[in-house]
């Protein structure tokens, strides 16, 4: 083992914010990554990328881009997927980590072995080539976008089906009857697509939520949110505001046909469309509740309702999947993250989890901050060990609440989600601690 290395598992927006920040700090440091560059989820067309080519940012530039590098000018308030992909390299090259990285190496199994510190572990890290390896410390930024989940409905579908991980582009759409399930962003954005090339489009949501527009009076909406934020408005004042503006901007829901909300706004991962209501007005897409059963070429629906179906589109979310190591090293025995701030292990001070969030806006800038904290606090066990101590103990302690105060809806969608301007200043002033 040389002497101090850590292991970043995984080259894609955490794994870059990871490498950059230890090495920062003069920690040695090497990433494995299983493709041939850097991008992770943003490496449209790898086996692992669930980016379609269509897919533009649902958060906006600025809430989404790393602290210390800016995405450039000329790039739209959205950015597309190339874009974004071309902006992540472009910090690998700035910050020199290309050298750092193991290109075509994926990671198949991850032990531990204690010593005499047993907060500290030594790190085996074993490869698909056979070759294990020893680390100081470890971190995890394998991202949570990429193994499918496939709900359980009875019945049997005899015509075709995808998880959306696996579209990529209109053509399986065009000219078949379709049907979208889910009403997350990729749902809402795949049942457009399916709106201007599918002979018919459905869209399946089991609850109301709440749609918001890209931009708000001409600026992106997740700006002005933050412009609320920064200036304290009570969370019942945003509320109504935000919810007052958008239905003068964009329209009531219920008025294109979508089920009434059965919780609050700021409840739920936000739901970024600026295009859903135009086609859901225009008849291109029909809107359905969830599902019954599967009945050969057909569908049923809780409402009774049947209709003949070519091709399901399943926008059903993924599993948080860490298949070289123990799960209960990350989660608990429910499925949610045992981690302080989803990044911290209560245990083990060398062992980080990076990106194992699910923020209602960007998420690279909030990443990054989480990064900077796991290099202050691993140079400050040799540097400042007091300084170490007090956060081994508050990371030790009771989880903290990441919701900012928001009672978010019961489902698996929202185990990651935390809120983005509180989760951040939490961070900051942990980062200024150390």
């Amino acid at each position: 083992m040389e002497t101090g290395k850590y292991c970043v598992i995984g080259a894609g927006p955490s794994g870059l914010a990871a490498l950059k920040n230890l090495a920062e700090r003069g920690i040695p440091v090497e990433g494995l990554e299983r493709e041939d560059d850097v991008g992770g989820n943003w490496y449209y067309g790898r086996p692992n990328s669930s980016v379609y080519a269509s897919t533009h940012l649902i958060s906006s530039k600025r809430t989404t881009e790393y602290i210390d590098f800016p995405m450039p000018k000329e790039y739209p308030p959205y950015p597309s997927h190339a874009q974004a992909l071309s902006y992540l390299r472009a910090y690998a090259r700035q910050h020199q980590l290309y050298d750092r990285i193991r290109f075509g190496t994926s990671v198949a199994r991850v032990e531990f072995r204690l010593g005499g510190d047993s907060r500290s572990p030594t790190w085996l890290v074993t490869t698909d080539r056979g070759e294990t390896r020893e680390y100081a410390g470890l971190v995890v930024a394998n991202g949570h976008h990429w193994d499918p989940l496939w709900p359980q409905v009875p019945g049997e579908f005899t015509g075709r089906q995808m998880h959306a991980h696996d579209y990529k582009t209109p053509e399986v759409l065009a000219g078949r009857r379709v049907l979208v399930i889910g009403a997350g962003n990729t749902g809402c954005d795949i049942a457009v697509e399916a709106a201007q090339h599918a002979s018919s489009t459905l869209h399946s949501l089991r609850r109301g939520y709440h749609f918001l527009p890209k931009f708000l009076f001409g600026r992106p909406v997740d700006s002005g949110a933050e412009w609320f934020q920064r200036r304290r408005f009570p969370r019942w004042l945003q509320r109504w505001l935000i919810g007052w503006m958008v239905r003068i901007a964009a329209g009531n829901p219920e008025r294109f046909g979508l089920p009434r909300p059965d919780h609050r706004l700021f409840e739920s991962h936000p739901i970024i469309n600026s295009q859903l209501f135009y086609y859901l007005g225009h008849g291109r897409i029909q809107v359905r509740p969830g599902i019954e059963r599967l009945c050969g070429t057909k569908v049923r629906f809780v409402d009774g309702r049947e209709d003949e179906v070519d091709l399901i589109v399943w926008a059903t979310g993924y599993r948080i999947s860490f298949p070289f190591l123990e799960s209960r090293l990350v989660l608990d025995e429910v499925g949610y993250p045992r981690l302080f701030l989803n990044a911290f292990h209560p245990d083990y001070d060398n062992f980080f989890v990076a990106g194992l969030i699910q923020p209602n806006s960007g998420q690279w800038g909030i990443t990054d901050w989480q990064c900077r904290l796991m290099a202050a606090f691993i140079a400050a066990q040799q540097q400042a060990p007091a300084k170490a101590d007090r956060f081994r103990k508050l990371k030790a302690g009771r989880p903290e609440n990441t919701s900012g105060g928001i009672r978010y809806v019961p489902s698996p969608r929202h185990i990651l989600e935390v809120e983005y301007y509180s989760y951040r200043e939490r961070l900051k002033k942990l980062v200024q601690t150390l």
